[in-house]
């Protein structure tokens, strides 16, 4: 048995086991969504006519007064009926199709401190936009983990990931930096997330700033990339902000890119070990410093939620455009 589910006139099945949003998605219709977990409300929608259960959506994110006027979190509410919903920007419009991936791994590599590179093959290439991510099955726990791709969207046959280390992490220590292996069989389920550049023909190559916390620098790799081979001359401020040179990684493969795009500028800022080789202080900070006006500008953040939120603050405070302020907020699970 399943259901219909109406989104912005397109009609999907749903089961009454599945959320609305990974039906829509599979299915190909695009629908707001960034965590996936309940807990950002990205996904929060209208439901028109039939019923949901709200199953484990968090009442901080959807409230009661909320779900009486008919609210929802597409990710976490499964359909009772037949049911017609309305979201932000849903008309007309399909995305790549959601999927399920079995993958082999194709390399594990110590980038940095705590940190390494996955490489995932795949059989058969996957549609995504550059900066989405895929979710890891943990094997042997049920427990699902979310990871931004590095890669520009012709990388579309081996998913490149940035990976860091969490004492006791169920993901981390116990397996990617526990057991992983070249050749072992890794699940994942994507693309995911909403955090990518428009479509090229909405692209105006104007400048933009990337500050990117820890490995939230993974999206922001496919996102520079993508944007200067559109706009092989645009101006590109992409800060890393790490605890010590000790975090830093792939610092050649930029001054590659910077060579060949003398628009792009790569900022490496130190916020716990000072070295005299590096900015101090906070990468936010470090662009105040360096840009007296973000008029005309976007904005790209993906770190850890204190950073980003910072980073808004900032970009605001430079006359950015809030329309073109984008956000990825790594908040990982406990033991993650």
């Amino acid at each position: 048995m399943s259901f219909a589910v109406t989104a912005g006139g397109h009609r999907v099945e749903c089961a009454p086991s599945q959320t609305l949003l990974d039906a829509c998605l599979r299915a190909g219709v695009w629908m707001p969504n960034s965590c996936n977990q309940g807990t950002c409300g990205t996904c929060k929608l209208q439901v028109l006519s039939g019923e949901v259960d709200h199953g484990a959506s968090p009442r901080d994110t959807l409230t009661d007064d909320e779900r009486a006027t008919g609210l929802a979190l597409a990710c976490q509410a499964r359909p009772l009926a037949d049911t017609e919903v309305r979201g932000h920007g849903t008309a007309g419009r399909t995305t790549h199709r959601l999927r399920d991936l079995t993958t082999t791994v194709r390399a594990v590599e110590d980038i940095a401190r705590d940190t390494r590179r996955v490489l995932l093959g795949l059989a058969e290439p996957l549609a995504f936009e550059p900066g989405q991510y895929v979710e890891l099955s943990v094997p042997g726990s049920g427990a699902r983990r979310q990871y931004s791709l590095a890669n520009t969207a012709d990388e579309d046959k081996v998913l490149e990931l940035h990976v860091r280390r969490v004492p006791g992490g169920l993901a981390t220590d116990c397996w990617l930096f526990g057991g992983l292996d070249v050749g072992d069989r890794v699940e994942a389920t994507g693309p995911l997330g909403d955090f990518h550049l428009p479509p090229a023909e909405d692209d105006d190559g104007g400048p933009m700033v990337l500050i990117g916390g820890g490995t939230g620098l993974a999206p922001l790799v496919g996102i520079a990339r993508t944007a200067l081979a559109r706009h092989p001359t645009r101006e590109v401020r992409l800060y890393h902000g790490v605890r010590g040179a000790a975090d830093l990684y792939d610092l050649d493969r930029f001054a590659e890119l910077a060579a060949a795009h003398p628009g792009l500028t790569f900022v490496p800022v130190l916020s716990d070990e000072p070295d005299p080789a590096y900015r101090g202080g906070f990468p936010t900070d470090a662009f105040l410093e360096d840009v007296a006006s973000g008029r005309g500008w976007s904005g790209w953040l993906c770190g850890p939620p204190a950073m980003v939120e910072a980073g808004v603050k900032a970009f605001k405070r430079r006359r950015m455009s809030p329309r073109h302020i984008h956000r990825e907020k790594f908040t990982p699970a406990d033991a993650s």
